[in-house]
Order: C-alpha cells, then structure tokens, then sequence
C-alpha cells in the first residue's frame, strides 16, 4: 500500500525536502531551499528527472517552507492529490530521552529546544523547522525521528567517560550520531548476506564529509566513533575527530584563542581541511594524486583511524560478518576503500581491487566488494535516511492505530 511521506531536514541556512514512498522508498519529488536568511535565496526542486531552480528571498523557516510549497504548487506533485501519510523531521539530538520516533506536539518542540546545549549548531535549527512544519502542515501529523537514538543500546561501557560526576550528571556522555543511516544499511547489508539480524556482527562506516564508524551486533549499536557532540571519531571534511583533550588548553595559551574560536577550528577548519585545504574527498584524492605531499598524508590520517576503529570494532564484537561502507566518501571513492582497509587480509578483511571498480551498488541493494570466500564480506550499500525516516513515522502511525480500540 502507496504511504507517501514529506520528510524535511533543517538546518540553520537551509531545508532539504523530499516526498518520498514508505512503502517501497519511490521519491516523488526532492528539493533544497539555501541560504535562509540571507539578501537571496535558492530554491532547487527535483520531479521526474528535472530539476528546476530559482533565486526568491527566503527571510526565515516559514518562508523556506512556503518556497518549498510553491515549487510543488508550480511543479508538482501536487501534495493535496498524492495522499501524504505524514511528515517527518530528522532531529539530530535527542540525548537520553528519545530512542524511537515520536509524534509531535508543544511537548516535544520544547523538549528538542531544551536540547540545544548538546546540538547547539543543529537542535535549534531543527525545532524551528518543527514549529513551522507543523503551521503549514496543520492536518496532519509529524513524526520526529532522532540521529542518536539508534544508539540508544549502548551499553555503560561504551557511552561513559570517565569525567567527574558533576559533568555526567550535566549530559557529558557519548550519545553518537548518523542513527538513521546506520540503521537503515545495516538492516540493507543484513538482507544481503541472508542472514538473521539477530545473528550478524556489522561495523558500518558512514563516511561523508561527516564521518562515523558503529559496530551493530544484532542489529544494536554496541559501540560508536561520534561522542558527546559529531566531533569525536573518525577524521572528517572539517572536524577533528579524536584528539588529545589537552590539546584545547594548550592552543588557548599559545595561540591566544578563545573557547568559542577553539571549538569552531576544531569544527570548521580542521580534519581533510586543516591537513590539505580542501573538505572535499575528491578533491583531495585528486591533489594526492598528483603529487600533493599535504594531501597524500591528509589521506593517510584519515584511512589510518578508520583502520583503527575497525580493528578496535572487531575485537568488541568477537567476530564479524561484513564490514559497511556507506554515505559520499563510502559509496563512491575507490581510493578510499581500498587504502581504509588495507592491511587487514590478516583479520579477514580484504577489498578486491577488480571488484573495488566494476561492482556498483544501486537503490535498494548493496555491492560486495570482497573477494569470493573472504571470511568477512565488504558491502558498499547507499544510504537512504529519508525512506528510513518516512518508513519510521509510518510504523509510528500504524502501531498507534493499531492501539487504539477499534484499530487494526
């Protein structure tokens, strides 16, 4: 049965759109509204196979929101006639209080506000987006779906730190992002080997300009690279990833730079960008190979940690079934793949150099790019948050219906 959905990510500058088919992940129509808030804004909106464009000032949310509705009234489809089932929000912080999607209401905003210490540049954004979904959208229902609530099933172990008890009891604890992807490839890569989910070790590396490895044991995130914010883990297009704590103290004294310039350097301006100048993989991997010193040795950072988490990952785990490349960087740089996990033949880990070119994964299934016989698979499988978020709102729909007296 056709259960459209309209799923919107906001951001602080922009609105990402698509209306998208839980049933079967069909996208009817996708689109972008950037620069929010500024003199001119950009409205680019996809429908069978075209993608129209036009630069209209875009004053705040609800203005994004109206472009967005006057490209579908201008271009279709026409939302009234497609029959949506919902509309659902992709939150990026739910910290302990979320770990399954949840129906909107006055509560829930102020509970995504109350948030915004743990997600200042991301939860703020998001909860306007909510507030204004929800006066455009007013007969129907929304349903937000959080980026850290897969992860929800750490155990203590893995999502302590070892911090006083005053900043644990303040939120400081690993909460890990990339949920909804995470939990979409993994159930993908589970379907392709033929395997139970209750009985398939995963560690999927989601690796785009934002970087993330998780270890999924069946089909529960045990152990993840992102921590209290996305900057932990993994080195990413402009983040950091992991780094000595100290190292905050000691640029504060010698470079003269404030807390706030700190934490934006370690966001904004450090990873592939800080070691190479550029944040863009593929820029990167083309100035490497060129000859580019900078870029050679930003390359291997980044595949050195990735290495890292997978050996660390695996020894969690006890075993493994597939390793899962996926998002920008995972799904479309052969170099990457193959350089990531070089070396780890020994543990049964291999990416064969034919099969790294030729096979390409596609909508709905996964590319095995490990040789034949290799005691764990590599699988590249594209992700697809927004049919994972609309797919999420309808079950939430359907369970709640079937709850009622009288459902079915």
């Amino acid at each position: 049965m056709s259960a459209p959905v309209l799923v919107l990510n906001t951001g602080s500058s922009s609105l990402k759109y698509r209306v998208v088919d839980a049933a079967d992940g069909t996208v009817l129509a996708s689109g972008l509204v950037e620069r929010i808030g500024e003199a001119t804004g950009r409205v680019e909106h996809r429908v069978d196979g075209s993608t129209h464009a036009v630069d209209v000032p875009v004053a705040d949310h609800e203005a994004a929101i109206a472009a967005a509705l006057d490209a579908f009234a201008t271009h279709g489809p026409d939302l009234a006639g497609v029959g949506l089932r919902a509309v659902g929000h992709r939150v990026v912080h739910g910290g302990t209080r979320f770990a399954e999607p949840v129906l909107v209401d006055d509560d829930l905003v102020a509970a995504v506000h109350e948030l915004a210490p743990l997600a200042p540049l991301h939860n703020p954004a998001n909860a306007v987006g909510l507030e204004a979904a929800r006066r455009a959208f007013a007969d129907l229902p929304h349903v937000a779906v959080f980026d850290t609530a897969f992860h929800q099933t750490l155990p203590p172990a893995a999502h302590t730190y070892a911090v006083p008890a005053a900043w644990r009891e303040a939120g400081v604890r690993r909460y890990g992002f990339h949920g909804t992807s995470v939990a979409f490839v993994s159930r993908a890569a589970t379907a392709a080997l033929g395997r139970a989910v209750d009985d398939t070790r995963l560690i999927v590396l989601h690796l785009g300009n934002g970087a993330s490895a998780t270890a999924v044991d069946g089909g529960r995130s045990v152990a993840t690279s992102m921590g209290l914010t996305p900057l932990e883990g993994l080195v990413m297009g402009s983040r950091s990833g992991d780094l000595d704590p100290a190292v905050l103290g000691h640029v504060r004294r010698e470079l003269s730079l404030d807390a706030d310039e700190v934490e934006r350097q370690l966001n904004a301006a450090s990873g592939l960008r800080g070691l190479a100048g550029d944040n863009d993989m593929r820029g990167v991997v083309a100035a490497a190979e060129a000859g580019d010193a900078d870029a050679e040795l930003a390359l291997d950072v980044y595949c050195h940690r990735i290495r890292s988490y997978v050996g660390a990952y695996l020894a969690q785990l006890g075993g493994l079934d597939a390793v899962v490349l996926t998002g920008g960087v995972g799904e479309n740089s052969l170099a990457v793949r193959a350089r990531a996990l070089d070396g780890l033949a020994h543990l049964g880990i291999e990416v064969d150099a034919h099969r790294n070119v030729t096979e390409r994964p596609g909508p709905g299934w996964a590319a095995r790019i490990s040789p034949d016989g290799a005691p764990v698979a590599v699988l590249v499988v594209p992700t697809d948050e927004e049919w994972e978020i609309a797919s999420q709102a309808v079950a939430l729909l359907d369970a709640a219906a079937g709850a009622r007296p009288g459902g079915s």
